[in-house]
């Protein structure tokens, strides 16, 4: 059972949310998935939110005026090793003391395909209880699958299907092979670079 902040807590302006930001609104806690901020020609501006329910993991759309406030959920930081993902959950582990805790794989919806297992990654808590975790902005992985490319061939404009080791599917240029490593961008899924 969520429980509602009380009446002094701190207050923040929508348009200091940014990607990642947790905030209580109606009485539900949410983290901000994406950001828009609007210009009304003459009149002002308001601010689109797309959020995580972080209740029932759902994405909800919310606009507010560009002063309007919200409150803000207290959250904090401590590095855990991810272990595994099933169905219903991923597992990390504290390394320092080796307690385990899971995150509803709902909550953390398709930013789980941007961690390895046995990767050090900062879990952020509300009280005691795991809401998601923070992402690099770019991660390396490998080219398990792709056609094969055109030798020579360093065009950028013309893409292929690849299969990552997470079993993500991606537009990569011609001249990416399997084997190769990329660089991904976390916050849309695309290819930025191959890694020498």
């Amino acid at each position: 059972m969520w429980v509602r902040l009380p009446p002094s807590a701190h207050m923040i302006a929508v348009s200091d949310l940014k990607n990642g930001t947790t905030f209580f609104h109606s009485g539900k806690p949410y983290q901000v998935v994406k950001y828009e901020h609007i210009k009304l020609g003459r009149g002002g501006a308001t601010v689109r939110i797309t959020a995580r329910n972080l209740e029932s993991g759902g994405i909800e759309q919310k606009t507010f005026g560009s002063d309007a406030k919200v409150e803000e959920v207290n959250t904090f930081k401590k590095n855990f090793q991810f272990l595994y993902k099933d169905d219903r959950s991923c597992v990390f582990m504290d390394p320092k003391t080796f307690e385990q805790t899971e995150i509803p794989a709902k909550l953390l919806g398709d930013a789980v395909n941007f961690i390895k297992e046995g990767e050090i990654i900062g879990v952020l808590f509300w009280e005691d209880r795991p809401l998601s975790f923070e992402l690099p902005p770019k991660v390396i992985l490998k080219v398990i699958e792709c056609d094969v490319g055109v030798k020579g061939d360093s065009a950028t404009n013309i893409y292929k299907s690849a299969i990552l080791e997470n079993g993500m599917k991606i537009k990569v240029p011609l001249f990416i092979n399997a084997g190769d490593l990329i660089k991904i961008n976390t916050k849309n899924g695309e290819y930025v670079e191959r890694v020498k």
